[in-house]
């Protein structure tokens, strides 16, 4: 008889039988895939190439039913578990080395309700798919601004983008989770239902469960929104970058205006002259009237002479999927962050000095406006806490050839340090890489202390640990 080899959760190894793998198979809906066979690749392989682990097993589920079965497997033997929905997360936690792997990727339904605006949505639905059902009744909800990030990390960690300063956080519009807990049990989380799970699951991560459906709130978005770039020459940049912080303490709510420094990639709208070189860009969206987006954007299309306005309507679906090009998986990646409530003079000279030594063409800086609805929630009405945020800086490195790692990452890190006096010391937990593990909590603040008590509850064992970990107050064995 052959057997199958998982890490455990101590670190050893737990010797498996075909007969136990069988019996397991004989339960799903969903599959069973060991090293070689088919899915298996496919289940562990993710966006960030810099992650390269082979777990045990994979089981590929196809609902509720195949998670708990999972978890309960996994438990009973003291396995190591990783969860992966979309694989988008930088960190990588989504696939262990040896343990068992529970892929959702295959549950990707999204079902909506125009009557009552509300979506049901399969924890390995992506962005696309989530906003391309919602868009043909001309509904949205705020998410990110890459279409293949997956629905369920985005929205454990917070969760942000293009609607977000009108509409707030992707987790400030969750109405309900179905939940697997450590214990194999299926609940639900609401604002009625074990309200304190509902409370860690709005940015507490991956800590608490595995997520088999969330229910969202949705809004009247396009199809149509105003939306695009301005690309300025970066030798402007610091003046530019002081002009943008005033439009931006003035913005309107309906209006969200991002800053990136990067070297231009070989866009057909951009003279082929400044391809490779590094530019300064606006990205923007208004949600609203065209007429009224215009005039709200005079003071942004005010400052200097750009080298490209290419801002209109166009479709809310590929304006979300408009950075996906640059986005593609296979790269490698490594990010650092930090929370700003000003963009202080000394971090613009930071920001400007650090993006005249990019380490390859395709790293960037990019500061996302938060602020509007999003800082209207109290800090501690849910996990998420960082509602003094009006801006995240997220430095992004991506890199093809191994040779250039070092320098790309130690390049983030320094940048990370220089600009550290002026943040607030907080950070977003989905920026997180998987070497800041010691930033956990200040990913959560005061709110960290209510979250180990939540996990200690939730998952005492720690059986959901391959994440950015709020440990329990006393890990006990999962049992």
């Amino acid at each position: 008889m052959t057997e199958i080899r998982l890490a455990s959760l101590q670190g050893g190894a737990i010797m498996l039988g075909n007969d136990t793998l069988d019996s397991l198979r004989q339960t799903l809906r969903g599959v069973v895939c060991l090293p070689q066979e088919a899915g298996y690749d496919e289940a562990r392989t993710i966006w960030n190439a810099m992650i390269d682990r082979h777990p045990g097993a994979v089981v590929r589920c196809r609902g509720a039913a195949d998670i708990m079965r999972a978890v309960t497997f996994a438990r009973e033997r003291g396995a190591l578990v990783a969860v992966r929905a979309g694989g988008h997360n930088i960190a990588g936690n989504a696939v262990c080395e040896g343990g068992l792997l529970l892929d959702l990727s295959l549950m990707r339904g999204v079902r909506v309700d125009p009557m009552r605006r509300t979506a049901r949505v399969e924890p390995g639905a992506t962005l696309g798919d989530f906003d391309r059902e919602a868009q043909a009744f001309g509904l949205a909800t705020p998410l990110g601004i890459n279409s293949t990030t997956g629905v369920a990390g985005l929205t454990l960690g917070g969760g942000f983008g293009w609607l977000s300063r009108k509409f707030g956080l992707t987790v400030d519009n969750l109405i309900s989770a179905d939940v697997v807990t450590a214990d194999g049990k299926l609940v639900t989380a609401s604002e009625t239902e074990n309200p304190d799970l509902f409370w860690a699951l709005r940015g507490g991560g991956g800590n608490f469960g595995v997520v088999s459906s969330f229910e969202f709130r949705l809004h009247p978005v396009g199809p149509m929104v105003l939306s695009g770039l301005i690309v300025h020459p970066f030798a402007r940049a610091r003046e530019l970058l002081a002009g943008y912080r005033e439009v931006a303490a003035r913005a309107p709510d309906e209006l969200t205006q991002w800053a990136v420094l990067r070297k231009a990639p070989p866009l057909p709208f951009l003279p082929a002259d400044v391809h490779g070189k590094e530019i300064l860009i606006f990205a923007v969206c208004y949600v609203g009237d065209e007429r009224d987006g215009n005039r709200a954007l005079e003071p942004l299309r005010a400052l200097g002479e750009p080298i490209v306005d290419v801002i209109g309507m166009q479709p809310f679906t590929a304006w979300q999927s408009a950075f996906d090009p640059l986005l593609t998986p296979g790269a490698y990646n490594y990010w650092k962050s930090h929370n700003f409530v000003e963009l202080s003079d000394g971090l613009l000279d930071v920001l400007v000095s650090q993006a005249a030594t990019l380490p390859t063409d395709e790293c960037e800086i990019f500061i996302g406006q938060l602020g509007g609805a999003a800082s209207r929630v109290t800090p501690d009405a849910m996990a998420y806490p960082h509602r003094n945020a009006n801006f995240a800086m997220n430095v992004h490195t991506r890199w093809r050839d191994a040779a250039d790692e070092r320098r790309s990452i130690d390049w983030a890190r320094k940048l990370f340090a220089e600009a550290a006096p002026h943040a607030t010391g907080g950070v977003y937990v989905n920026f997180m890489p998987e070497d800041e593990t010691d930033r956990v909590s200040s990913a959560y603040g005061p709110n960290y202390a209510r979250l180990v008590a939540l996990k200690s509850k939730y998952d005492p064992g720690n059986l959901f640990r391959l994440n950015q970990n709020v440990q329990p107050s006393e890990e006990r064995p999962a049992a």
